[in-house]
């Protein structure tokens, strides 16, 4: 059982680290503290509250007080000795309360300053932790993007590793297709296979070379004469310049003498 314990525990744990946003985590912790420094602060108002009631009811004695010591005083006067006893009596009673109010006030006012020095530092430490929170979640982004962008580039992410399997695998067939195809054209080369796309049998594929041989000397044949016959002509033609040229000549000489 313990080791299912473990187990169950282990794979619980894995599963939450998957999905668990440090971010939000962060948030999480800064609402937290931000809702147990608000408590504090309501539990200060309800201190200052409940010290000015007690303060209210210590002013309230104070008058009580001082009334009786007036009706004390007025009670000797009208030789009311029973009264003037009451009076103080009273009085006695009033001023022992007072002063257990006086002491309940003074707790009050010390708890109330440690509550506040408490909700100070507190608060401080509130805003150094959001500080430090915003600081740690840019810097989470950052390296959160940086992550994203090297397993896009080196193919660490489950997308690229697919693409590159499959570029991979596409290589490998492509190399096995060229080796096949040399193989193929070294077999045919020393005849060990024929290529029939190349003629019917290697009789009529020797055939069709002749055949093309001809028609090529026959095609050089035809453009040779008629290279000669062209240069032929162009003599021709130059040779009855000339001849021309000196005739001419013949005549200018024979209109000089004449």
């Amino acid at each position: 059982m313990n080791r299912i314990s473990t187990v169950v525990k282990q794979k619980v744990s894995t599963l939450l680290d998957r999905y668990e946003d440090p971010k939000e985590a962060l948030d999480y912790s800064y609402t937290k503290q931000t809702e147990m420094l608000n408590k504090l602060r309501r539990d200060i108002a309800e201190v200052i509250t409940a010290k000015k009631r007690l303060e209210m009811q210590k002013a309230r004695l104070w008058d009580n007080i001082r009334t009786l010591d007036e009706q004390s005083g007025r009670a000797i006067d009208a030789d009311r000795e029973d009264l003037a006893r009451l009076a103080l009596e009273r009085k006695n009673a009033n001023m022992l309360r007072l002063r257990s109010l006086e002491k309940q006030i003074t707790d009050m006012h010390s708890e109330q300053e440690k509550l506040q020095d408490t909700e100070r530092r507190l608060s401080s430490k509130v805003e150094e932790f959001n500080s430090k929170k915003e600081v740690i979640k840019a810097q989470y982004s950052a390296a959160e993007a940086q992550v994203r962008i090297k397993e896009s580039v080196t193919g660490i992410s489950e997308e690229m590793t697919d693409v590159g399997i499959a570029m991979n695998k596409a290589e490998e067939k492509t190399e096995k297709m060229k080796s096949k195809s040399q193989a193929l054209d070294e077999m045919i080369e020393s005849g060990v296979l024929t290529d029939y796309t190349s003629g019917t049998n290697e009789d009529g594929g020797l055939i069709e070379k002749e055949l093309e041989d001809v028609a090529t000397q026959e095609s050089v044949e035809q453009e040779l004469a008629k290279l000669k016959a062209q240069r032929s002509k162009k003599k021709k033609i130059a040779n009855n310049g000339d001849d021309a040229e000196q005739e001419s000549q013949a005549e200018e000489v024979q209109q000089t003498v004449a």
